[in-house]
Formats: C-alpha cells, sequence, structure tokens
C-alpha cells in the first residue's frame, strides 16, 4: 500500500527530485505499471482544458475620484458592469454585452483589452450623496491603474458536458455553437482525459483552497461552483485568480453566432497522488468519460437525450445518430488544454508551483435544482384562436380578398385537399397581386414554408419565432399537419399585458 503526504510531495518539489506526469501519460503509466506501481512512480498528475466558460467575471476596484463618487451605474466600454457594493467596486460579467454593439462585443472583450494593456473608457452616474456628491463620472483607466482586478468565476470547469445536436428543420444558436438541422452536427465541450474533475471524481484532492492554474497565472479554487451537481457526474468550480498576471494565452473573448459574448479559460489542477485510489482515479480515459448527446431544437431545460456517448466517440470525429454518421466539433481546444497540463508540469518540476490539499473537500453527492417558478407556464393553446378561417390552394386571388375583407383576417391559411397545410397568404400579398393585376389561383402567390406552431409549445418559444421569422401571425398545427389554431403577435401582448 501507498501513502504519500502533501508535504513529502513539496519536499521533492524543493529538491528537484518530484516526479510529474500529465493525465494523459498517467493512463499509459498505470496501463503498464498498475495503480500501485504508477503511485509508487508519480507524485503529481496534471491536467488541464481550455473552453468557453460563461459564468466568469472579474471584480474591479478603480479607486476614488476627485470630488468622489458613489457608482450606481457603470460602463466599461459601453458594457454594463454590476455596482451593487461600495462606491468604486464594479463587476464585470463575460457575457454582458455592448450596449451600441450588441452580441460583437462584451465583457468578455472588455477583460481581455485589459489583460493586453489597453485602456477602457470608464463611464459612471450616481444620484449624489453629501459625501459622494459627484453624478457623473468619464475617464480612461488600463489595467495597471487599477487597485485590484480579481477574476472570480461563479461556475467553471464541469466535470464533463453534455453534447449537442438538433433534430428540428431549422439551424438554432447556442452556447453549443450553431447546431444544424435534422442531426447535421454534433457539438461539445471539454478536455475528455485531461479534464480536471474527470481525474478526481470523488474529490480526494480537490476543493476549497486547492492551488491551480487559472489563464497563465497561479489561482484557487474558492469552492464549489454554481449549478454543482456531483451526483450526476456534473461538478463545477468557483475560483479565484488575479487579472494582472494573467495572459491572453490563456484568456480569450468569443462570439457566438445568434448567442452572445463568452470566456475561453485556460485552467489546469495539479492532482498530488497520494495512494493508489488517487492513481488509479487519474488513469481515466477518453473512453472512460461518458456524457449524452442532448437535442438542443428542444427549447426546455430537460432537453431529450438522444443517447450516450464516450469521449472517444467524439474525438473520433464522427457519432452514429439513429443509423445516420454525424460529424462532431469540439468548442474547446485539446491542443491548449495539453498545452495547460505541460506548463503546470514544467512549473512543478522546476519548483515554481507547489501542491495543496483543501481546507474543504467539495461536496459529494448533490443535484442542482431547477428554478421554482409560482407563475404557470403558457402554452399556445391557452391563447390561439380556435376559429380558423381556411383557403383551399385551388382558389382564386379574387376568392381570397374577398375572404380578408368579409372576416378582417389579415393571415388566411392555405389547404390541400386533404386538409393539410399547403401555405399561406396575406393581405399584403393579394395587394401586392392586385396591383400586378394577377387574379390566378391562391397557390401562385402563397407563401408555400410556413413557420407554424404546435398547441403544446411554450408561448415565450413561439414568441422568439415570431420575432426571429418577422411574422407576425402563426398556424397551429396538429401532428397530421392539420390547422388548429392560429396564434398572432397581438395574441401574446395580450398575454404579457394581463401578466405586468
Amino acid at each position: 500500500m501507498v501513502k504519500k503526504t502533501i508535504h513529502e510531495i513539496n519536499s521533492k518539489i524543493r529538491d528537484g527530485s518530484v516526479n510529474v506526469v500529465t493525465a494523459e501519460e498517467m493512463v499509459h503509466i498505470v496501463g503498464e505499471l498498475g495503480a500501485e506501481g504508477a503511485a509508487k512512480e508519480v507524485d503529481v498528475v496534471t491536467t488541464g482544458t481550455f473552453g468557453a466558460m460563461c459564468s466568469s467575471g472579474v471584480w474591479l476596484n478603480f479607486g476614488h475620484s476627485e470630488p468622489p463618487i458613489k457608482m450606481q451605474k457603470v460602463f466599461l466600454n459601453d458594457v454594463e458592469a454590476y455596482t451593487g457594493v461600495a462606491a468604486v467596486d464594479a463587476f464585470i460579467g463575460a457575457t454582458q454585452v455592448s450596449e451600441t454593439l450588441g452580441m460583437d462585443y462584451g465583457g468578455a472583450h472588455v477583460i481581455e483589452d485589459l489583460i493586453r494593456g489597453k485602456s477602457v473608457h470608464l463611464h459612471a452616474t450616481s444620484h449624489g450623496t453629501d459625501c459622494y456628491p459627484r453624478k457623473v463620472l468619464d475617464t480612461t483607466l488600463s489595467l495597471n491603474d487599477m487597485n485590484q482586478a480579481i477574476m472570480i468565476n461563479p461556475r467553471n470547469a464541469y466535470q464533463k458536458y453534455n453534447a449537442a445536436t438538433n433534430s428540428t428543420r431549422s439551424t438554432v444558436h447556442t452556447y453549443m455553437g450553431s447546431l444544424l438541422p435534422s442531426f447535421g452536427n454534433v457539438t461539445y465541450s471539454g478536455a475528455g482525459v485531461l479534464s480536471p474533475l474527470s481525474n478526481d471524481p470523488d474529490y480526494m484532492t480537490i476543493g476549497t483552497g486547492t492551488r491551480i492554474f487559472l489563464g497563465g497565472a497561479q489561482g484557487y479554487i474558492v469552492g464549489e461552483g454554481t449549478q454543482h451537481s456531483s451526483g450526476g457526474g456534473f461538478g463545477t468550480l468557483m475560483v479565484q485568480g488575479d487579472l494582472k498576471n494573467m495572459s491572453t494565452d490563456y484568456i480569450r473573448a468569443a462570439n457566438f453566432t445568434g448567442y452572445g459574448t463568452s470566456l475561453y479559460v485556460g485552467m489546469g489542477v495539479p492532482i498530488p497522488i497520494l495512494n493508489e485510489q488517487i492513481a488509479q482515479a487519474t488513469a481515466v480515459s477518453d473512453a472512460g468519460v461518458t456524457t449524452q448527446i442532448l437535442d438542443y431544437g428542444i427549447p426546455s431545460r430537460d432537453r431529450p437525450a438522444i443517447r450516450d456517448v464516450t469521449y472517444e466517440e467524439l474525438r473520433s470525429g464522427f457519432v452514429d445518430i439513429n443509423g445516420k454518421e454525424v460529424p462532431t466539433s469540439s468548442l474547446s481546444s485539446f491542443k491548449k488544454s495539453r498545452t495547460i497540463a505541460n506548463e503546470l508540469k514544467d512549473w512543478i518540476t522546476r519548483g515554481e508551483f507547489f501542491v495543496s490539499m483543501p481546507v474543504e473537500r467539495l461536496p459529494k453527492d448533490v443535484s442542482a435544482k431547477p428554478m421554482k417558478q409560482t407563475e404557470g407556464i403558457a402554452v399556445v393553446s391557452d391563447i390561439m384562436a380556435v376559429s380558423v378561417v381556411t383557403i383551399n390552394k385551388d382558389a382564386s386571388v379574387y376568392d381570397a380578398a374577398k375572404i380578408i375583407q368579409d372576416t378582417s383576417f389579415n393571415h388566411l391559411p392555405v389547404l390541400n385537399d386533404d386538409k393539410t397545410l399547403a401555405g399561406i397568404i396575406t393581405a399584403w400579398d393579394i395587394a401586392k397581386a392586385v396591383s400586378l393585376n394577377k387574379f390566378d389561383l391562391v397557390e401562385d402567390i402563397m407563401t408555400r414554408k410556413v413557420i407554424t406552431a404546435n398547441a403544446d409549445e411554450q408561448v415565450a418559444v413561439v414568441a422568439r419565432r415570431l420575432d426571429l421569422n418577422e411574422v407576425s401571425a402563426m398556424p397551429v398545427l396538429n401532428k397530421d399537419r392539420h390547422i388548429i389554431g392560429m396564434i398572432t403577435s397581438d395574441d401574446i401582448s395580450k398575454l404579457y399585458a394581463r401578466r405586468s
């Protein structure tokens, strides 16, 4: 039986005799020597991950102005920061977007700009008090001008991530990237074999106070991250580090089409090999890390699981979904994760980084709870109109114009002979046809690609679909594509007005 202490390992780091390997290398060592032999041979295993970690940000202290101001609203390069503490402290979140540039620039970009040594524009406002009389402040500041810039990331380095695909007929844009229609691709995140928490799934060496590699500098684990759900294998970390010591090699801003900004964070956690149990845990391979592919085409927190999958399969470039070979792509950089694990290995080998045991281990067997919602969730069937006037595709434009004039409806669903939806025409379509002196069949002027809804869909989801497609009404269909109702933007506005 092998038993080591942190003191013994740190003594080896000091005298240069420590044996450090990466988690990727440890797989082969345990395979050759067994867990006990590997525990005797290896002192520290380094891990690494580099991926988009939206739940990240930085606390900044600007120092006091003359005359002083108690900041109530703060914008950095036109990105709002949170100022609900003290007078001149603010938290800039990675995903907050610019007031003027929208999704093209956000808090993540402000953070990267500061690390690069750029100055950012600060605009602050206040109601003014006797001790803080100033009401408006505009200035430019660089990272060196600030007293503190402490990165505090509430939720980083998921133990593993669900992979994502899309079963619908339209591309969806998510924090897992753009997902193509009809299972056109699968995206995933995480470093698999190098993932920190996957190499210590029982949190024997990881917890509050553990010293880590964060953004190219030394940082620390604060404790469990938000939404820590160790019971399902989805543990998370809350971490902190000094932004002034970080590098843009390991902290980078990113834009996700249709979603917004995020921050790529590089993190590495050293795992001291105190016994063979820990050695065995660090021998996990990509084949040993299993997750699920979820259908992100379903806009629900309980997305359907398509199938289980290993990181070995995901990293192969293709996975099978219902007999179809679907390409996979990673949102994380395994190359950069490997670089982080090797750099941390070098730090320890050179005696520049010492390992530490947590003062408190991460909690085990806990699960994140969904939000408690006291207001009912409205679905389409609650507000749709069930009395719908339709027209056959073989009817004339004149007939359609007469129906719209007599009923005051602006949208007229067009049906096939079997009563399934063929298309839709609007008052505008008819006016345009009349102006061109076209009085042919309805099917000649109808829109064939119709945006539709289902009766059991949530109103909030349908409202976004209306907005994205710039339409004001949608037919509601059953599973046989028969029309059972209509929902309009006016229906949705009235619902929200009643609830406000």
